[in-house]
């Protein structure tokens, strides 16, 4: 992937978890871009609440991409930060979303995520991030 594409996408997430957060408890705020391979970009940030389980930024990127019919992913950014804090850092898919990603991907899905203070990109394969990954197989 060009690095245009993957500025694009970091840019996005940054956008998404800035405009609109719901990180109330933790007030940590992520926010995801995910690309499919027609070229279209879905954003998602996290969402906090009372219950068992938040939404992570990941998953309602995702989810959002395939209520609308999108089937084929090539990579994710991920950004996050602090809501009183001025740049965003590295952040990674937690063991949830690595599982998640996996079931609507491949092994060569793309994670991206950034740190502003030293302005660097870092790049996996979700392989690389989850390399056992769970199948349901009936015998």
């Amino acid at each position: 992937m060009d690095d245009k594409k993957i500025i694009e996408l970091i840019n996005k997430a940054k956008d998404i978890a800035t405009k609109n957060c719901c990180c109330k408890y933790s007030n940590f705020t992520v926010g995801a871009s995910l690309l499919t391979s027609d070229g279209i970009i879905y954003t998602g940030f996290n969402v906090e609440n009372d219950g068992i389980e938040s939404i992570c930024a990941e998953r309602t990127a995702m989810c959002k991409a395939l209520t609308e019919g999108e089937k084929d992913f090539v990579a994710i950014a991920i950004v996050a930060k602090k809501l009183n804090d001025t740049h965003f850092t590295k952040v990674l898919p937690c063991g949830y979303c690595r599982q998640f990603l996996s079931e609507y991907t491949n092994s060569n899905f793309l994670i991206y995520t950034y740190d502003e203070k030293t302005k660097k990109v870092y790049s996996y394969k979700l392989k690389d991030l989850l390399p056992e990954t769970f199948r349901f197989e009936e015998s």
